[in-house]
């Protein structure tokens, strides 16, 4: 039979198996069974590591290291089941083995609800081929878009109650999904591509009225307000939406609450990056992490910044997303050290009473899976 085991000199194993829960004090029998939806496409990432430039044409490159995994909306859905979030995830999945593969390594690997997905008989999975050199990644996709489904069922325009949601925003299109979950009663976090139309107009954002946070970086934010400065980008913001959060990369991140006026800023964690990819939805996952648990606005852009952090000294988009374990291996590291950073004693110390108790080294390891292995039923 095929498994989805990884090679057994690998260890660290986060998803389905966390055993903290983030938001163990708000659950009540009457809550929303669902913590955060989201819907999108998934794609199987094959990510190529250690390759010293970028590929000559013409040429043969070998890469030092090598993963497969779950990909796309993926990336975030694994990230926020990894923190303990109850996630349910709305996909397309080709009937092929990588769609298998992608189906299981969700389900079964990170306790993700895939009750609202489908199989799509006849329809090819999108692969993405992902190289990391240089600090940065290039990516080849292919797929093609998965038709509609035959009938009228809930895929996806009756999303299940939740305490969240994540949309992807696009100039001039609206999804009724996202009113919905807003109507329910779900706070909608939502982030935004580039605009390949050149026009950022935030009106054309129409969804963005049923949001709670939205999450752009420093660039979309300044071209989408008209502004030369990423603080008063993320100001310009919150005039239209509850929480604006600019991502500043190296600079760490600017968010304001727009009902209260406090603004926070938090630098980022410097790391030796291996790998980008998939980091912004680790971000966006710690971020709703900290705000579906109440915690105030600067633990959470701090939180958000710490996972993403972590997640690009691993390759891979699902592959890298910490786990609580590794955030405490983290902590005890840093507080163990021979010159403790102060100022992350200080900046982190609200996670003292959060994670879970020590049992793991630091460094760790994860595992880096295949699309399976064969062995003996």
């Amino acid at each position: 039979m095929r498994t989805h085991a990884a090679s057994s000199d690998h260890a660290g194993q986060s998803g389905g198996s966390s055993s903290l829960d983030p938001l163990d004090g708000l659950r009540s029998p009457d809550g929303p069974c669902c913590d955060v939806f989201l819907t999108g496409t998934v794609f199987l990432d094959i990510i190529f590591t250690g390759l010293d430039r970028a590929p000559v044409r013409g040429t043969e490159s070998w890469a030092r290291g090598m993963g497969s995994s779950p990909g796309g909306v993926a990336n975030m859905a694994t990230a926020l089941a990894r923190l303990g979030l109850r996630t349910s995830l709305a996909a397309a999945f080709g009937d092929d083995h990588y769609g298998e593969y992608c189906w299981d390594a969700l389900a079964q690997g990170e306790g993700i609800d895939l009750g609202m997905s489908r199989t799509v008989p006849g329809w090819h999975s999108p692969v993405t081929v992902s190289m990391a050199y240089e600090g940065e990644r290039t990516m080849v996709s292919h797929g093609h878009e998965a038709p509609p489904p035959a009938g009228p069922g809930p895929f996806p325009q009756c999303p299940p109650r939740a305490r969240g949601a994540i949309a992807a925003l696009a100039p001039g299109r609206s999804e009724e999904w996202i009113a919905a979950a807003a109507r329910s009663g779900a706070k909608v976090f939502a982030d935004v591509g580039w605009d390949d139309t050149g026009r950022w107009d935030l009106a054309g954002l129409t969804d963005l009225e049923h949001c709670e946070a939205f999450l752009p970086n420093a660039e979309e934010a300044m071209r989408y307000t008209r502004t030369d400065c990423p603080r008063a980008a993320a100001r310009a913001l919150a005039e239209k939406v509850p929480v604006a959060v600019v991502t500043l990369g190296v600079e760490g991140a600017y968010a304001v609450d727009g009902s209260t006026g406090e603004t926070a800023q938090v630098p980022a964690i410097a790391v030796e990056a291996l790998d980008p990819t998939g980091a912004g939805d680790v971000f966006v996952a710690g971020f709703v992490t900290g705000t579906l648990a109440g915690w105030p606005l600067a633990d959470r852009l701090a939180f958000a910044g710490l996972t993403a952090a972590l997640s690009v000294q691993e390759f891979g988009g699902s592959l890298s997303a910490p786990g609580w374990w590794e955030i405490a291996a983290w902590w005890r590291q840093v507080q163990a050290c021979d010159a403790p950073d102060p100022q992350a004693l200080r900046r982190y110390a609200f996670l003292e009473g959060l994670l879970p108790a020590a049992g793991r080294p630091w460094p760790l390891r994860r595992a880096v899976p295949t699309i399976g292995f064969r062995t003996p039923a």
